[in-house]
């Protein structure tokens, strides 16, 4: 069936007023990234008249870019993947087994998501001082206590979802896997984990954008050699002004791989996404 005329325009204008609506903030940022700092704090223009790259140069002096840009990396990136890896079996336990408090255990695990972070901020943080004062464990401004904070969170998320994905995949397959010899863990690892790669790829990056752009916590729980970049960028706003074409320049910098990142994984987290929904 053809879509009548006045459908099609509508769906076209729509599409377009919604792309210059997303696009018009990157190109803000692209546009102040290469002004001078006098450019940027005078009349805003939408086409510059000076380009100049000197920010992108500047903004690794001014504050210490490459490092919060490594401990950015470290920690998110180890926090997804704990989380997906320990998630992984605790959903796998929930998605084929049956037993006592299996569903409390998911009503825990979904309820966790709806407390406001701010709540769980001040017990971290008696915890880790006390562990180290008691262990010499040294969680309070490290980023293996980062780590753990931000698994707190992604953790619960990543259970939950991954049960769903897992009860995408038919049994039948464990079953088949059981007679060719496989026990339960072998069955897990090489039928079911393949089987569920979209869905865990789709939990991985929704687990790594969340502890990336994570600003309470990293404000309170690390100091200058563990803070990250959604931390460290307030750097560029000091006393006496505000670099703000320095804050532009590494705002687009450091999204590059994150973004280059994102679009690589797109056809698993696409995948994912429909089969989570499907139950």
């Amino acid at each position: 069936m053809r879509e009548p005329t006045w459908f099609s325009w509508t769906r076209r204008i729509g599409l377009t007023v919604l792309a210059v609506f997303a696009l018009l903030p990157i190109w803000v940022m692209v546009t102040s990234a290469l002004k001078s700092l006098g450019d940027v704090q005078g009349d805003f223009r939408w086409f510059p008249t000076h380009l100049t790259v000197q920010p992108f140069l500047d903004m690794w002096q001014t504050i210490p870019l490459a490092r919060y840009f490594v401990n950015s990396i470290v920690v998110s990136t180890v926090a997804s993947l704990a989380s997906v890896a320990v998630g992984l079996l605790a959903a796998y336990a929930l998605s084929r087994y049956r037993f006592r408090g299996r569903q409390t255990f998911s009503i825990v695990v979904l309820s966790t998501q709806m407390f406001p972070g701010i709540l769980f901020l001040l017990p971290l943080f008696v915890i880790f001082v006390n562990l180290s004062q008691a262990t010499g464990i040294n969680l309070y401004q490290s980023r293996l206590g980062l780590i753990i904070t931000y698994m707190t969170f992604t953790l619960p998320f990543a259970i939950w979802m991954l049960v769903g994905y897992l009860d995408t995949v038919p049994r039948e397959l464990d079953e088949a896997a059981k007679v060719d010899g496989c026990g339960p863990l072998g069955a897990f690892v090489r039928v079911v984990i393949p089987a569920a790669l979209p869905g865990i790829v789709a939990v991985t990056i929704y687990a790594f954008m969340t502890s990336w752009g994570e600003v309470l916590f990293a404000s309170v729980l690390t100091n200058d050699s563990t803070r990250t970049l959604a931390v460290g960028l307030q750097g560029y706003a000091t006393q006496n002004d505000v670099y703000w074409n320095q804050i532009m320049a590494a705002s687009l910098t450091v999204s590059v791989p994150v973004v280059i990142a994102f679009l690589l994984m797109q056809r698993y987290l696409v995948t994912g996404l429909t089969a989570g929904s499907v139950k």
